[in-house]
């Protein structure tokens, strides 16, 4: 394939699936991986596509890819990693579940559990959870957002700020390289911030193409999460940054998975 055209397909993919691996690209293309990473140099320098940790991302930081496209884009790893974090809540805790796809596989794992109770700003999690006869699902008030089921605005965070709960699940946009935990919507970073302020222990659930992508609002830094789960080692400054704080990074590589666990927090 020429190279023209095989630029123009990258760039179709990126645009429909809003992240695309080296990996996959290889495969796609059968070339090798030099040829796809110096077609990734050259498109990011165009500013068709932004360079990713391990692939490329959509350059955009004001819009984030729609949902129903994210719903499935790493589906696999979103449900390994859920499985992983799950392990780590006790039956008879009380959480906060936050907005996303991520999230909503969290709640998806949590069917397993007992006595849980559940504060959510997730119309979507809170489907997933409501059939559980041993669950209290507490849903926020505020705007409901037709795009995603995301609840948002003022009602919401006060009365997200009215509980302290044992945990919170974050999910997030992009990890910047120095550790910025970035997302698209200001009104949704606001009640993250009040989730982040009001759990004993914080756990961001965020699979790989998280890091490195780039979104427009800023919710704080990786160094303030008691726990992260990936399904791949993140960047080694991601890895300094948890380790200095003592907070528990656990990479999750596929469901027989063994963990690669940098750091131990204490936990609730």
């Amino acid at each position: 394939m020429k190279q023209n055209k095989r630029h123009q397909q990258i760039i179709d993919l990126v645009k429909s699936q809003g992240y695309v691996s080296t990996e996959d690209l290889v495969e796609r293309f059968n070339v090798s991986p030099q040829t796809i990473r110096r077609d990734l140099n050259e498109l990011a320098a165009e500013n068709h596509i932004r360079r990713h940790h391990g692939g490329a991302t959509v350059p955009s930081s004001s819009e984030n890819t729609a949902y129903a496209t994210r719903k499935v884009l790493q589906q696999h790893e979103k449900d390994t990693i859920a499985q992983a974090l799950v392990q780590h809540i006790p039956d008879g805790a009380t959480l906060f579940i936050d907005i996303g796809t991520t999230p909503e596989a969290v709640a998806r794992a949590l069917l397993d559990h007992q006595n849980l109770r559940v504060v959510t700003n997730n119309l979507n999690a809170a489907a997933i959870l409501m059939p559980k006869q041993d669950f209290t699902v507490i849903i926020a008030g505020g705007e409901v957002r037709n795009r995603d089921g995301g609840i948002v605005g003022e009602a919401t965070l006060d009365f997200v700020s009215q509980f302290r709960l044992d945990f919170g699940i974050l999910g997030i946009s992009g990890i910047d390289d120095d550790g910025s935990l970035l997302d698209f919507d200001y009104h949704e970073v606001r009640v993250k911030k009040a989730i982040l302020d009001n759990s004993r222990c914080v756990m961001l659930a965020a699979d790989h193409t998280k890091f490195g992508r780039n979104a427009m609002v800023n919710l704080g830094n990786i160094t303030q999460l008691d726990m992260v789960f990936t399904d791949a080692t993140p960047p080694a400054q991601i890895r300094d940054m948890l380790s200095a704080q003592g907070s528990h990074l656990e990479v999750i590589s596929h469901p027989g998975w063994v963990a690669d666990v940098t750091a131990e927090s204490s936990l609730v």
